[in-house]
Parts: structure tokens; C-alpha cells; sequence
């Protein structure tokens, strides 16, 4: 006895290929109205284009022609054209970015490149206040103390605020992580940098002091000793200060409340900023010179001014008008 033949593969499609095996449009029992515009091969024709664009009439096998459209849509697993972020010829990604809503012709707000934008260090501090209405009233950012809570990088598009210790503004602007920067002169007499100081604009207002105390028996140079001691926060600028008159100075740097130190009997005076003067007095410390008045100063990073020269200049113009200046 022999197993029944079974049916090959060469036969079933035969059959299937038989006249009357299957109905017009049909194939191996599937339905495929669209069967007549398939090549031999199984697969959709190869797009044809005309260079205006138009859909082209191609021969089909078996007699008969049909229109091959002129774009990609109807290849298998083809993405549509695109032009930033928008199908072509698919209407507007989003009901913003229809005509009249407002962003120009595209409905898009424009776009702020890294080139657009300026980034500014502005000193945490005393400073802050001052230098968070200079910026809103400059109109290029509108910032509070409450709203910025412990944020430390604001980027606000066209302006990027970089929220830092006053010491280390100059760092910022030095080595370019900073356009600008807003810090206190008396900052800058300690470490003067490498970056251009732009502008005073006056807010901020203080004085560098040299402050004794009351019972103390010192008042002008001739009255101090051969070598004074002060403590002070600025070691840089008191030494600075005391040789240009010729006066052997001690410094003792520190970092918290200096005006203990000659309380204790630590130093002879010390070097302070002081806007009222009240805490020398409360501390019963009375100022015998000035070393300098200290305001707020715009200082810019030196690259910044020469490379990106438009949109450095424009914030500077704006802030020195904010600052009263004459433009």
C-alpha cells in the first residue's frame, strides 16, 4: 500500500493560477481588490515622478494602466516628508502653529539659538535684590527672591541667570561660564580677573573701612604702630592699602564676624564694608579711614565682547540704561 499523494507545492499554485480556480481580483482565497495593480513580483510599482511633481501612468502586466503617485505615501513603510517637525502637505503639527495664532506667519515663537543667548552671573547676597530689578527693569528677565527659592540656574531663553556667590562671580565671567556678571567692586579689588568691568551701576553702595575701637588711642598714621594687625575678609586689598602709605601691616583673614576680633584683643583694628556704619557701633568700633567706596559693577568676559558682539552688546546697552546711564 502506498501513503495518498500529497499535494505540492508547484501544484497548489497551478491550481491556483488555473482559470476558474478563483475569482477576478482574488488570490489563493483572499480577497485583493486591489490585486490588478500589483506587479509579478508581489510588490507595489516603483514610484514614478514626473519633475513637476505629478503622477505618472504605468503599464500593467496583463494589458491596462494605472497612476502611480508622484510621492512616497504609497511605498511600503516610506515616513512622510517633513520640514521642522511638520508632515508637508499634512497641515500644522499643532492648532498653535495654525496662521493667526499669533508667532509670525509659522504660529512658532522663534527660536533662541546658543548664539541669541546671554548668560549672566548674579551675586547671591546683599546684591541680589538690587540686581533682580536692574534685570527686570532692563526688561530682560523678570525674577524675584521668592520665585527663584533654591534655584541656582534660571534659563529664561534669551537670557540665561546664573545665581552664585558674590566671591565667585569673577570666576564665572573669567573663564566663560558667565556672558556678565554683577558683583560688588569691593569683589574686585580682591581678585581683579581677566574680564572687562563695563559699568557702575550704582546700587549696592558701601564703604571699605579701617575701624578701631572706641577706647583704642589710634586715629591717623601717625598714631599707629610699627606694624599693625587688622583682621579683614580682604587680605589682598588692606595689604595693598597699608604699603602704599608705608605702613608694615599684619593681616588676619577671616571669614565670619570680623568685628569680634579686636574685642578679644586678636588685632589692633579691623578692615570691613560698611553702608550705615551701625554694626561698628553697636560693636563699639569707630572707622579711622576709608579705603574706597564699593557699588555694583557689570563686568563681561573678554571673548564673549569680541565673539558674540550683538547680543553681548544688546544686554549691556539695555542694563546700562536701566542703570540710569545715558545710552
Amino acid at each position: 500500500m502506498h501513503d495518498p499523494a500529497r499535494p505540492r507545492l508547484r501544484d497548489a499554485d497551478a491550481s491556483a493560477a488555473s482559470p476558474g480556480s478563483a475569482a477576478p481580483g482574488r488570490r489563493a482565497g483572499l480577497d485583493r481588490v486591489w490585486a490588478h495593480h500589483r506587479s509579478s513580483f508581489g510588490i507595489d510599482p516603483p514610484t514614478v515622478r514626473h519633475a513637476s511633481g505629478r503622477g505618472h501612468s504605468v503599464a500593467q502586466p496583463g494589458g491596462g494602466t494605472c497612476v502611480v503617485a508622484s510621492r512616497r505615501g504609497g511605498e511600503p513603510g516610506a515616513l512622510p516628508d517633513r520640514i521642522d517637525g511638520v508632515v508637508v502637505g499634512q497641515g500644522p503639527a499643532h492648532e498653535a502653529a495654525a496662521p493667526g495664532a499669533g508667532g509670525g506667519a509659522t504660529g512658532r515663537r522663534p527660536q533662541v539659538t546658543p548664539e541669541d543667548q546671554v548668560s549672566i552671573a548674579v551675586p547671591t547676597g546683599v546684591l541680589l535684590d538690587g540686581a533682580l530689578a536692574l534685570l527686570a527693569k532692563s526688561g530682560l528677565a523678570r525674577l524675584s527672591a521668592e520665585e527663584l527659592g533654591r534655584q541656582l540656574l534660571i534659563d529664561g531663553g534669551a537670557l540665561r541667570v546664573i545665581l552664585v556667590r558674590p566671591t565667585d562671580v569673577p570666576a564665572y565671567v573669567d573663564h566663560g561660564a558667565a556672558d556678565l556678571g554683577i558683583v560688588g567692586k569691593d569683589i574686585l579689588w580682591e581678585t581683579p580677573g581677566s574680564h572687562y568691568e563695563l559699568i557702575d551701576l550704582r546700587f549696592g553702595g558701601c564703604r571699605l573701612v579701617l575701624a578701631v575701637p572706641d577706647a583704642s588711642g589710634f586715629n591717623g598714621p601717625q598714631t599707629w604702630p610699627p606694624m599693625m594687625r587688622v583682621a579683614t575678609k580682604y587680605p589682598r586689598t588692606a595689604v595693598t592699602w597699608f604699603e602704599a602709605r608705608g605702613q608694615a601691616v599684619e593681616v588676619v583673614r577671616l571669614h565670619g564676624s570680623v568685628e569680634l576680633a579686636p574685642q578679644v584683643g586678636l588685632v589692633d583694628g579691623i578692615i570691613d564694608l560698611t553702608a550705615t556704619g551701625r554694626t561698628l557701633r553697636d560693636n563699639r568700633l569707630r572707622i579711622i579711614a576709608v579705603l574706597g567706596s564699593s557699588t555694583a559693577r557689570l563686568i563681561a568676559n573678554q571673548a564673549s565682547l569680541k565673539t558674540r558682539t550683538a547680543a553681548v552688546q544688546s544686554a549691556v546697552s539695555r542694563l546700562r540704561e536701566a542703570s540710569g546711564h545715558a545710552s
